[in-house]
């Protein structure tokens, strides 16, 4: 089947088709992959036909409007069955995720939720009472998992976009398997509220995709920070990369005949493209990774499931209840020490990433059939989380891209780029360098500003983003180097902030990153009347980003009001 990706979903709307018409395109299409294993719940045609009015009713200028995306069967969707591919364990929630209320608010439309391994217990696809869903590519081998299901329908042509879950490799190994682009954000990037935990403190809601394009443009839609998630973060996505690229000086492919080769000419197209190849020790990397499964956090796994698991054993997959049961009795001294242990690694980690900027790795070591990992379903699965399990631990961001094929140009295989959390956006611009990309079809990734006065959201001059097509990054604090003021009205000039950096007498202030697009910014900025301008703002995770600064003579008869933290908490006071 034809990949359906944004370009083509768009430009079936820009020749006339309706909603309704590309929705039944999707219908036919999971009709004609006929495989019973993909999907664990379809909507029906009165529920698709409910869905395409709602979206028609919408203004068609929404970033996704009528895109077709597939969710996880451990995402909540509201009105549909969550399983996690435990129909016992299945409950309707009334609400929707966090990540699917943003998609569906800029115009996507859910169409099935996807199988898994239980649990999202695996990285296999092979571990759900449903069956292995098709690999699309290669049939006869691996699909990926846990997030097998959302990966096979966007390889098959169903639907654009689909959303995955990786705590351990989830969302990359799946891309790997089945030549797609798997986007691992940084943690709290995305909401996962409404979501069945997995490892509550280490989940990510990740993205399956045809190009890097695709996947930025969801990116810009779905990293909206949910307050209502304990775990989501105030973190941009812009942090900068420079072109050092830290490859590991050992690797251990398990073996396998073809993936050293095709991971070696990732190596000189890495070199070919300009970046600086730089050998790095992984060992510090490959022995944190370590602790995601050897120590406390499978005990997270049972915190999520163990008390379902206790009453219906007999209704858990068998693999599944093996890894599950044998998370138990971890107790806090253990949990305690295995942190140190991770804070020593992580530590060491730190001076690698002294040396390099990004990271570029096989996303798996090796390539098996359907049938070897059901004979070893262990030490397999095992094999393929050796180079994915560390991300989450060491907080970084992660995209899986294809790297050719294996066996005879019959089977996919790729590779992963890794960098420090708060770079998925300039990481996904690297990826885009490797796939090819940048130069057919820009990124949409836009231009951060930080704005820390009336152009926060919902004052008087936020007119001037919104009217410009600017789009929400984050909610956060600059770095504790700012002190603020109240420049005194003048003429039609009403009062207004001035932020000025002072390294020995500054605090945090409250700040929003918005994005826009180059000319706009150009636009913005060229309206700015001084005393203010456009400088880098620190913020309080680092970056540096394009942000409102004053100068000097702006605190002149000025109100300092830096205590108050921020200018909306200063105009709460009246």
């Amino acid at each position: 089947m034809e990949k359906m990706t944004l370009n083509w979903v768009r430009e079936q709307y820009a020749a006339g088709a309706t909603v309704r018409e590309v929705l039944n395109e999707v219908r036919a299409r999971i009709v004609e992959w006929e495989d019973p294993a993909t999907f664990l719940y379809l909507p029906s045609e009165e529920q698709l036909e409910a869905l395409a009015a709602e979206v028609e009713a919408m203004d068609r200028s929404l970033p996704l409007w009528g895109v077709p995306f597939v969710a996880k069967d451990n995402i909540d969707v509201a009105g549909w069955p969550t399983t996690a591919a435990c129909p016992s364990f299945g409950y309707v929630p009334t609400a929707d995720a966090g990540v699917v209320s943003s998609l569906r608010a800029a115009g996507a439309i859910p169409v099935g939720k996807g199988n898994l391994d239980q649990f999202a217990t695996g990285l296999v696809g092979t571990r759900s009472p449903h069956g292995t869903a098709r690999n699309a590519v290669a049939p006869e081998w691996l699909p990926g998992g846990s997030s097998s299901g959302s990966a096979s329908a966007v390889a098959a042509g169903i639907c654009v976009f689909s959303l995955g879950t990786d705590t351990a490799g989830s969302g990359r190994v799946p891309a790997a398997f089945q030549e797609l682009i798997g986007w691992k954000p940084s943690k709290g990037l995305l909401s996962t509220t409404g979501v069945v935990p997995a490892c509550r403190s280490l989940d990510c809601v990740s993205v399956f995709a045809h190009s890097v394009a695709d996947a930025a443009e969801i990116m810009n839609v779905a990293a909206v920070f949910d307050e209502t998630d304990p775990y989501a973060r105030t973190i941009g996505v812009h942090r900068p990369l420079g072109r050092r690229i830290g490859v590991p000086r050992e690797l251990d492919f398990a073996g396998d005949p073809d993936t050293p080769g095709l991971f070696a000419a990732a190596v000189e197209r890495a070199a070919a493209l300009g970046f600086e190849v730089v050998e790095i020790d992984l060992t510090p990397f490959v022995e944190a990774a370590k602790l995601l499964y050897e120590g406390p956090w499978v005990a997270e796994r049972w915190a999520a499931v163990g008390d379902f698991v206790e009453a219906h054993p007999d209704e858990i997959f068998p693999v599944t209840r093996k890894i599950l049961e044998g998370s138990r009795g971890w107790d806090a001294a253990q949990t305690f020490k295995a942190q140190d242990q991770l804070r020593a690694w992580a530590r060491q980690a730190e001076k690698v990433w002294r040396q390099i900027d990004l990271l570029l790795l096989p996303t798996t070591p090796c390539l098996y059939r359907v049938e070897a990992v059901i004979e070893e379903p262990y030490r397999t699965n095992a094999t393929l989380g050796r180079y994915t399990n560390f991300m989450n631990l060491l907080d970084l961001c992660a995209v899986a891209i294809p790297a050719g094929r294996a066996r005879d140009g019959q089977v996919p295989w790729g590779v992963t780029l890794a960098a420090p959390a708060g770079a998925d956006a300039s990481l996904l611009a690297a990826a885009a360098t490797f796939t090819g990309e940048k130069e057919a079809r820009p990124l949409p990734l836009g231009i951060p500003v930080v704005v820390c006065g009336a152009h926060l959201e919902g004052l008087a001059l936020h007119h001037q983003l919104v009217d410009r097509g600017a789009r929400f990054v984050a909610r956060t604090t600059t770095a504790a180097c700012y002190r603020l003021y109240a420049m005194p009205a003048s003429g039609d000039v009403p009062v207004r902030p001035a932020l000025v950096r002072d390294e020995f007498q500054g605090a945090e202030i409250a700040v929003e990153v918005w994005s826009l697009d180059a000319h706009s910014f150009g636009e913005f900025v060229a309206g700015i009347p001084g005393p203010l301008g456009i400088g880098k703002v620190k913020l309080a995770d680092g970056q540096e980003l394009p942000g409102f600064i004053a100068e000097s003579r702006a605190i002149l008869g000025a109100e300092e009001i830096t205590a108050f933290g921020g200018w909306r908490a200063w105009l709460a006071t009246g």
